[in-house]
């Protein structure tokens, strides 16, 4: 199991690739009750400028924290997630997930996060992660 003690500022995580389909958009979004039409009807967001359905914040937020907490491991827990969003995140492409370590202070890891489509960055942020110590599980 990880430790922050064993975490070096700089330390680059492994790619995560999502692949996005219409499914995890749709679904996803009804999961977290955000009903906006742009997030599950292809007609009505196409009517609205977009070029299809895209992704909301809610999922982006907990596939970024998702991402941190899968290389932390089971001793961290997350602190802050701060995001921008970006680009879109269409159905039929793909997010590459990416990130590097920029403090790890006191047992607090904070990790630059970028998530990457086609289109340029979906996602920038700043996640946050304290790690419990010892014999705790």
């Amino acid at each position: 199991m990880r430790a922050a003690a064993d975490i070096a500022v700089g330390e680059v995580l492994p790619e995560l690739a999502v692949p996005l389909t219409r499914t995890l958009i749709v679904s996803t979004a009804i999961a977290s009750r955000d009903y906006q039409d742009v997030h599950h009807d292809p007609d009505l967001a196409i009517e609205r400028g977009s070029r299809d359905v895209f992704m909301n914040i809610l999922t982006t937020n907990g596939l970024v924290g998702r991402y941190v907490t899968d290389w932390a491991g089971p001793r961290a827990s997350l602190r802050k997630v701060a995001i921008r969003l970006g680009a879109p995140n269409y159905p039929g492409d793909t997010m590459t997930l990416s990130g590097e370590v920029t403090d790890n202070t006191g047992g607090v890891v904070s990790v630059q996060v970028r998530g990457a489509n086609s289109l340029g960055d979906h996602v920038r942020g700043l996640v946050t992660v304290a790690f419990v110590e010892g014999n705790a599980p």
